[in-house]
C-alpha cells in the first residue's frame, strides 16, 4: 500500500523530539520482507539522521514548518506574564520537557517565556538553565527556518523580545 508523499527533498520539516530538519530524500528498504518507504531527515545541528517511515510519518508528528502567524502567536507568548507554578522542580521540568518534545512553537515559547531570567541568570539551577537553552534553541532554529535568517539572528531576535517583555 502506497502512501501520498507530504514531504519532498529539500523541504524543511519539525519532528517533535529534535526539531527542525531537512529532507534529504525519500527512500525504499526492505525491512523484515517487507518494503517500507522512509523519509530521510537530516539534523544538522546534532549531526544526525532520522529516518522516518512515510505511512507513520503523520502520526509521528512529522510536520511542515510553522507558519508566519503561528510564529507571531509564539512571539507573543514570549511577552506574556511567566506562569511558573509552585509545584516541585521536577513535576515543573518533566512538564517543560513535554512541551518541547511536542514541537509546539508556542509550547515552547512558554517554556522559554517561563524559565527567562534576564542578565541575572544567578537564581536558576543548572537543569533550569539546561531546559531553557534547550527550548530557546528549538524555538530559534523554527524562527530561523520560517524568516530564512541564521541561527544566531533568530536567538538574537527572541531574546530582544524577552528583555522588552521584562
Amino acid at each position: 500500500m502506497s502512501h501520498k508523499l507530504e514531504f519532498l527533498a529539500g523541504d524543511f520539516v519539525v519532528y517533535p523530539a529534535h526539531g527542525v530538519g531537512r529532507v534529504e530524500g525519500v527512500e525504499t528498504h526492505q525491512i523484515a520482507g517487507q518494503e517500507v518507504t522512509l523519509y530521510a531527515i537530516t539534523f544538522e545541528k546534532e549531526r544526525m539522521t532520522l529516518k522516518v517511515p512515510v505511512a507513520k510519518a503523520k502520526n509521528s508528528g512529522l510536520r511542515r514548518l510553522s507558519t508566519k502567524d503561528r510564529i507571531k502567536v509564539a512571539l507573543e507568548t514570549l511577552q506574556g506574564r511567566s506562569r511558573v507554578r509552585r509545584t516541585m522542580w521536577s513535576r515543573r521540568a518533566q512538564e517543560y520537557e513535554a512541551k518541547i518534545n511536542s514541537g509546539d512553537p508556542v509550547s515552547i515559547a512558554e517554556v522559554v517565556r517561563d524559565l527567562y531570567r534576564g542578565g541575572d541568570q544567578c537564581d536558576q539551577s543548572y537543569s533550569e538553565r539546561q531546559i531553557y537553552q534547550a527550548a530557546l534553541e528549538r524555538l530559534a532554529r523554527e524562527l530561523a527556518a520560517v524568516e530564512k535568517i541564521d541561527e544566531i539572528k533568530a536567538t538574537e531576535r527572541l531574546e530582544q523580545v524577552l528583555l522588552k517583555a521584562a
